[in-house]
């Protein structure tokens, strides 16, 4: 078990449904940071932007998006992740991918589609929460349009961070950074939201507002808004666990069923 976890998220502006110049971005932020990080971050649909033609986009899962994610986790020897369109068996996935060191990939289909851009009708949606065990940490991963549902992601399973990621447009900013902080201490976790920047094909603008936060809600890093850069921060499992054994206010958390 790792104490401490450097974590990495990387905010962009995304080029429309251009996975070769979006990829080649990140590669090169990621090539620019120090050694000793352990996650990557990226954003949602980070190699194309949030679009409803995923026949134009989508890859298999073992594809080019894929494929470089693992590339850049054996070499960094750190987890990357972030969500793609994804293509299988004859349906679409707005598809969070969390690939190990080793190269071992996990998966979470997203479970909230987002309504007023057509989502439900062009992705499926997922029915598993997942939580991913690494480093001795227990991650949950959303994204997007999971942020507005508590319910799902409530901290039934003892996780100890919770991860975002989001094409978030500028018009309704102050949900997404109201909302982050809200999961963060309602479930008395670490957490990071990495959004994009900049416009996109349907002129829908993002100013980004990237941000690591603790279980009591403070911001550890942030970027600001429409800056393309890196937000970073060390987590620590210890201090986390000793504010949740203090505080005890997990313990006194509703039960409740969650009908798919």
């Amino acid at each position: 078990m790792k104490n401490k976890l450097k974590i990495v998220g990387i905010q962009a502006a995304s080029v429309w449904e251009n996975p070769e110049k979006n990829i080649a971005f990140f590669e090169k932020k990621i090539n620019t940071l120090e050694a000793g990080f352990d996650l990557i971050v990226l954003p949602e649909m980070f190699t194309t932007g949030f679009t409803m033609h995923p026949e134009r986009v989508a890859e298999k899962m073992d594809g080019f998006a894929v494929s470089w994610m693992q590339k850049v986790a054996k070499e960094k020897q750190a987890a990357i992740c972030g969500s793609l369109v994804i293509s299988a068996a004859d349906k679409f996935y707005n598809r969070f991918i969390f690939v190990h060191p080793t190269g071992e990939i996990e998966t979470y289909d997203k479970r909230h589609s987002f309504t007023l851009a057509g989502e439900p009708k062009v992705y499926t949606s997922g029915t598993e929460k997942i939580i991913i065990e690494y480093k001795g940490w227990r991650i949950c991963p959303l994204i997007c349009y999971d942020l507005r549902f508590p319910v799902w992601a409530r901290n039934t399973e003892n996780y100890d961070l919770l991860i975002y990621v989001a094409n978030w447009p500028i018009a309704r900013i102050k949900a997404w950074d109201t909302l982050l902080k809200a999961r963060a201490i309602e479930n008395m976790s670490y957490l990071i939201g990495v959004n994009r920047t900049g416009k996109d094909r349907n002129n829908y603008e993002y100013s980004g507002n990237s941000v690591l936060i603790d279980c009591l809600g403070k911001e550890l890093s942030s970027l600001k808004e429409n800056e393309v850069g890196i937000i970073t921060a060390n987590f620590v499992k210890s201090e986390q666990d000793r504010i949740r054994k203090k505080l005890g206010f997990l313990a006194d958390k509703d039960s409740f069923k969650i009908y798919k």
